[in-house]
Parts: structure tokens; C-alpha cells; sequence
């Protein structure tokens, strides 16, 4: 199975593909960020989103997509930002068919870390663990990199009859 993991914001998309094959062992094929400048207009990096997942959505041909679910911002323009850009990413998966799976925040630190109140470092040390990482990954990618991994044990766990899928 090939998943494309997606933690999106308008300045520093992160994602990753990850690949789990028989025996269980995920990899990650690909991870970064997608940096858009300061000066670049918001609708300019929505583009830039949208096609730099269309591209690693060609080229590696995942079989779902999984987001980092919406957050609780204060700021109404931030949650306006932050759905704009969600929506370009979505928009790149489900151009393509591919499923959308999301998980909360404190639920992907639960997944990797187990505390669900884990800090980005600590994200990124256990993701790197996990997959036997020679570097440790950016914020960004390392959350995109956690969302993928708690996306294979939900679907581990509704194999098992336990659904913790989120569909969208």
C-alpha cells in the first residue's frame, strides 16, 4: 500500500510517501516541504500546492491521501489561510480518486509518540525511530511522516474490526 500524508498551511506544506509492503515494514519513499515565499500571494501558493501534490501524485501513484485534520486556530484569517490551502491539497487527491482519510492532531501524537500532547521535536525524534531515518526531518514533514504512520495502524486496527477510519 502507497499513501500520500499531508500536513498543509499556506508557507510550508509538509508531506510524505509512504509505502508499507508485505512483512509490515513502512518506508518513506519521499518526504519535504512545500515552501512558498513571503512574498508570494496567497493564490500563488495555492497553485504551488496544488501542483506540486498533482506531480508526487503522478509520479508515485499513492492508493489514498491522509490530512492532518482541521485544528482549533483563534484567528479567523489563520483558519481561512490554513482551509485554503487544506482545500488545494484535497483538491490535488481528489482530482486523482484518491480516498481521504483525516486524523486529529492530538490523535497523530497519540499514534507516534504515545501522549497526545507530544511537542513537534518529539514528533519528528519518533518518526525518524520509527522508520529508520538517517536525518531527522523538518516540523513539517515530520508531521506529515506521522500522519501517514497513524494511517497505517487505523487501518491495522480496522482490519482487526476496530474502526478508527475518518473518511472524508
Amino acid at each position: 500500500m502507497r499513501l500520500l500524508a499531508i500536513d498543509p498551511s499556506l508557507r510550508c506544506t509538509g508531506f510524505a510517501v509512504l509505502e508499507r509492503r508485505e512483512g509490515n515494514k513502512i518506508r518513506a519513499l519521499e518526504y519535504g516541504t512545500i515552501p512558498n515565499a513571503a512574498k508570494l500571494l496567497p493564490s500563488s501558493c495555492l497553485v504551488a500546492i496544488h501542483d506540486r501534490l498533482a506531480e508526487l501524485i503522478h509520479r508515485h501513484e499513492p492508493e489514498a491521501a491522509a490530512f492532518e485534520a482541521i485544528i482549533y486556530v483563534q484567528s479567523h484569517r489563520t483558519a481561512i489561510t490554513l482551509g485554503a490551502a487544506r482545500g488545494a491539497a484535497l483538491l490535488a487527491a481528489a482530482a486523482r480518486g484518491l480516498p481521504v482519510f483525516e486524523y486529529a492532531p492530538r490523535d497523530v501524537k497519540q499514534a507516534v509518540v504515545g501522549r497526545g500532547g507530544a511537542d513537534k521535536a518529539q514528533v519528528a525524534f519518533m518518526v525518524r525511530a520509527l522508520l529508520g531515518l538517517t536525518e531527522t526531518p523538518s516540523s513539517d514533514a515530520a508531521d506529515a511522516l506521522a500522519i501517514g504512520l497513524t494511517h497505517f495502524r487505523a487501518h491495522d486496527a480496522q482490519t482487526r474490526g476496530i474502526s478508527t477510519l475518518r473518511r472524508i
